[in-house]
Order: C-alpha cells, then sequence, then structure tokens
C-alpha cells in the first residue's frame, strides 16, 4: 500500500471550442478539493489548444490546484526551454507544477510539424537525456554540460531554480521505459486504456527492480493512474471502471491498496461530462479517501 495521501484529479482534453468549459471544471475541481489536472499534449492535433499555454492560463486562474502536461511531447518540445517553462510556472504558482514527459508517438504528425522520427529504442535514449537536461536545467550550478546524441547542454546557464522541485513523470509502457522511470524518475503516469490492473503488478516490478537496481528507494516513484471509464446512476455494475459510484469507490481502493496508486487522473469517456466529474469529485474520492484512512 502507498503510504502517500490518495489524491484525485481530472484529465482535460484541451480542445480549442471547448475553452470556456475547461475553465469550468477546473474551477469546479479546485471548489469539489480535487488535487490534480493533467492536460495530454498533441500539438499536432488541430483543434486542440496548445497544452502549455493551456496550463499557464488555468493555473494562474486558481490558487491550490497542482498542474501536469499527461504528458509532454517530448519530440516537440526541447527540453532546456520546456525545463525552464516548469520552473518558471512553478514560480509563479507557489509550487504546483510537475512535468509529464514522453518519448513521442504517431511519429508522422510528429514529422510534419519538423520533429525527428525516432525507433522506439532512440527515443528512450532520447528520453533518458531529456531528462538528464531537466534536472541540470533546475540545479543551482552556473554553468552545466550534458553530453548526449539527442539532447545536449554544453556551458548552459541554468535558472531560475523551482520553487518545490517539480517531479519528472513518465507515461511508460515498454520495458525500456518501465526500467527508465525506475532509474531516474520521480512517477509512472500509466492509463487504464492500456495499464489494466494485471498490467500494474507486472510493470510496477520493473520499476522497483530497476530503481532498486540503482540505489533507489522503489518506493520514491510515485504512481498517478489515468482512469477512464462511466460512473453510471443505473445501479448496473459492467466491471473494472464502469458502474455506479460504489464500484469506483471498490475499484479505486483496491488500487491504492494493492498497486500502490497514489494518484487518479479521472477521463470520462462517456456521459455529459460535466455531470461524470460531479460524480467523481462528490461521490467517488470523497468515499475512497475515507477507505484509505480507515
Amino acid at each position: 500500500m502507498s503510504t502517500r495521501p490518495v489524491e484525485f484529479g481530472l484529465f482535460l482534453i484541451p480542445e480549442a471550442d471547448n475553452y470556456r468549459q475547461l475553465t469550468e471544471l477546473t474551477a469546479y475541481a479546485e471548489d469539489a478539493g480535487l488535487d490534480l489536472i493533467g492536460i495530454q499534449d498533441h500539438p499536432y492535433q488541430r483543434r486542440f489548444l496548445d497544452t502549455w499555454t493551456l496550463i499557464c492560463a488555468l493555473a494562474v486562474r486558481t490558487a491550490r490546484l497542482t498542474y501536469f502536461p499527461d504528458v509532454a511531447n517530448l519530440p516537440l518540445r526541447n527540453p532546456a526551454v520546456l525545463a525552464k517553462s516548469v520552473a518558471s510556472l512553478d514560480i509563479m504558482t507557489g509550487g504546483r507544477i510537475h512535468l509529464g514527459l514522453g518519448a513521442g508517438a504517431f511519429w508522422d504528425a510528429i514529422v510534419a510539424m519538423g520533429g525527428p522520427r525516432l525507433s522506439n529504442r532512440d527515443a528512450v535514449r532520447a528520453l533518458s537525456e531529456a531528462i538528464a537536461v531537466v534536472r541540470a536545467m533546475w540545479s543551482d550550478e552556473r554553468s552545466v554540460r550534458v553530453p548526449g546524441d539527442f539532447h545536449t547542454l554544453t556551458g548552459a546557464h541554468p535558472g531560475p531554480t523551482p520553487r518545490h522541485g517539480p517531479g519528472i513523470w513518465l507515461g511508460a509502457k515498454g520495458p525500456r521505459m518501465l526500467a527508465l522511470t525506475g532509474l531516474a524518475a520521480d512517477g509512472w503516469l500509466p492509463s487504464s486504456g492500456w495499464a489494466p490492473p494485471e498490467f500494474l503488478t507486472e510493470a510496477g516490478k520493473r520499476i522497483d527492480d530497476a530503481a532498486a537496481a540503482a540505489g533507489r528507494d522503489p518506493a520514491a516513484v510515485r504512481r498517478i493512474y489515468n482512469v477512464s471509464g462511466t460512473i453510471t446512476d443505473d445501479g448496473v455494475d459492467r466491471g473494472f471502471l464502469e458502474g455506479p459510484p460504489t464500484r469506483w469507490v471498490d475499484d479505486l481502493t483496491a488500487l491504492h491498496q494493492d498497486q500502490r496508486i497514489d494518484g487518479f487522473v479521472f477521463w470520462p469517456i462517456e456521459g455529459e461530462p460535466v455531470e461524470q466529474v460531479r460524480r467523481y469529485a462528490e461521490q467517488v474520492a470523497p468515499a475512497v479517501r475515507a477507505n484509505v484512512t480507515a
């Protein structure tokens, strides 16, 4: 079981035509006592707002919520500049920013925007180098050098230093990505759409083993789970993350106890999104918190 307080958040889709609802959902999340806002990052999606710009706009409208890209598209975001952006907003918000990072996907779309096309192996290597770049840019050194084949620093001047030390959370699925998470990351961001509970068990062991081999405490790597499904009101239990609030309470409690999941980021996939978020915030999250406390 995780020893951290369990946190709850929302997974937002940055649709340009939906900006008003995004601001309303975020304001509701703040008032309802939720903790996290994760926003997916697909710069090549023409209907989407830029994720980092949206995070900035929402973060300065709130006082308590923590934000992160879920996850930032590294091939289209220079890691040194991204590190400076994260540190800057972390200072502006009093320490309410984390950095979700992904190795990349949808390579045709990335290439169309001028990004590189990388093999899976090279994408993981590039991500590993980017983590080193980000950490160097968050240091208080006067000048930093990071060698690499994809991302380098050659005497760069870091700064400003983040307010609270943002975590680097990886959207990791494959064996090399999971090993990198245990080796170098502060958190893991799986999604229920591709990571059911049985996968969490196997993948979590890979992360723990990699962390231990690197001399790290495996428990230091947070586990934040993107949960997609429908909270129904008809009382019918349709299985994992598909049913009434009681089903969700049981599932999330078990995930916290059995898989060390300490953060749940909700993405409603059917039904009216505002009503889905209300059920999650008002019926599911408080009951899971009570179970964990008990």
